[in-house]
């Protein structure tokens, strides 16, 4: 019995994330319920802990209640905890299910890289993760540090206040959590280069994902070195952050409400940020609200594409868009397999990115639905904010407070699954691959 439970958790360790997630979620839930937990008298509502734990948990950033305020010192320190234990624990288990895919009858104590991509070397399990963990505190640490100095040397917050006020910006930051301890998030620095740029840099370097990132630190000069899964990640990175940023500046230059009175320099900083934060991040320096509807489009495409796998991102994941993008590219010019870089890639990966596509659409559409159905609100608004939930981002044009229990509810559920849905069903798609000693008579219906 214990060799066969021991054997049903390796061959299906998706199921894994989800118990584990789940359980972070009830924990945080309990203590967030607390009267401790809250700023005033009276403790918070069920619906408002279960919110908040999962957003924190999921590394999300959506609230329903405002962070700086409704919760005390006790209450935003679990915020806090909660958020790195989700970023930690969802960056480990993404990469360690990564390597478990890859060599899954080679896990005992030790984990083998990917014998083509050559994301992570061979090594003990505990090294891959005494890894994961010295990279992400130390990086914290790093922005934190910059935060704090120029919170208490530019903007006389108390070393006490700045200290606290660095490291959980920080954490939430490079964990892609959008939780901030400032009412209005950080619209207050919208032209502060420091603050922007040091919150914009952890959050590209947490969505990176740690196998990018362990090969970056070996490899940075000579790209040609480079795993085709690098060259992607990195590539689709910086389109993404280069065309994000000149779409939102110029669909926001002269909205008065937003980038309209900030001086030039200033339009630029704040409209890479906006590019940035839809990468699941969640922060903002500006009003989502008073933005105009193109941004908000392109800010759903945003989200929904999201960052690299394995690493503190959300969203479909930039490898899967890439992938169906090389698959029409090779349909087009009638190429029989796809290939990139002078590498095939295989038809399994063909299959995952198009199954996590189409699947993240259906889960997106058919929340809309319901959120229409269930509220008030018109689709700009409702589009956003399910695409946020699920893209992990925390983005929202405020009317997250005021959807009702039940659509509330959706959103809860929404998060849960853009944080653990396409890590699972990735590997759960991988893992049941299986080889096929006969194939059947070929018929093609008709396309298009």
């Amino acid at each position: 019995m214990g060799f066969a439970s021991r054997a049903f958790r390796l061959r299906h360790p998706a199921q894994v994330v989800v118990l584990a997630f789940a359980t972070g979620v009830v924990a945080g839930s309990a203590l967030l319920a607390l009267p401790v937990a809250r700023a005033e008298a009276g403790h918070a509502s069920f619906l408002e802990a279960v919110f908040t734990s999962t957003s924190a948990v999921c590394v999300t950033g959506l609230t329903v209640v405002d962070t700086a305020t409704y919760w005390s010192g006790f209450g935003q320190a679990v915020i806090l905890l909660l958020i790195q234990v989700g970023g930690f624990g969802i960056m480990t288990l993404a990469s360690l299910l990564g390597l478990l895919v890859a060599h899954r009858l080679g896990l005992r104590t030790r984990l083998t890289a990917r014998a083509e991509t050559k994301t992570l070397g061979l090594g003990d399990v505990r090294r891959v993760l005494f890894g994961v963990a010295a990279f992400s505190l130390a990086f914290e640490a790093i922005a934190a540090f910059i935060l704090t100095s120029w919170l208490a040397l530019k903007y006389d917050e108390p070393l006490g206040q700045a200290v606290y006020h660095g490291i959980f910006h920080a954490v939430s930051a490079f964990n892609n959590a959008g939780f901030s301890l400032y009412s209005d998030n950080l619209v207050r620095f919208a032209a502060d280069p420091v603050i922007s740029i040091t919150v914009a840099v952890a959050v590209i370097v947490g969505g990176l994902g740690f196998p990018v990132l362990f090969e970056l630190r070996r490899e940075l000069l000579t790209p040609r070195t480079w795993t085709l899964h690098t060259k992607i990640v990195v590539w689709m990175t910086l389109i993404l952050l280069v065309g994000g940023a000149v779409a939102v500046t110029a669909f926001e230059w002269g909205n008065p409400k937003t980038l309209g009175p900030l001086s030039i320099p200033g339009k630029l900083l704040t409209g890479f940020f906006h590019a940035v934060q839809p990468r699941t991040a969640g922060f903002n320096s500006l009003d989502y609200g008073e933005m105009n509807e193109t941004t908000w489009l392109v800010t759903d495409v945003l989200m929904f594409i999201g960052g690299g796998p394995a690493g503190t991102a959300g969203g479909i994941k930039v490898t899967a868009v890439a992938v169906l993008g090389f698959m029409i590219l090779a349909e087009v010019r009638g190429d029989p397999t796809v290939h990139v870089h002078n590498r095939r890639i295989p038809a399994v990966a063909q299959r995952q990115a198009l199954s996590i596509a189409l699947l993240g659409m259906f889960v997106v559409v058919a929340s809309t639905l319901t959120l229409l159905a269930m509220s008030d609100e018109n689709l700009d608004r409702v589009l956003f904010e399910v695409i946020s939930a699920f893209g992990t981002v925390g983005l929202s044009t405020g009317i997250t407070a005021d959807l009702p229990a039940q659509a509330q509810s959706v959103l809860i559920l929404l998060m849960f699954l853009g944080r653990v849905g396409t890590v699972t069903l990735a590997s759960a798609l991988a893992l049941r691959s299986r080889p096929i000693l006969y194939r059947l008579p070929e018929e093609r219906p008709i396309i298009g």
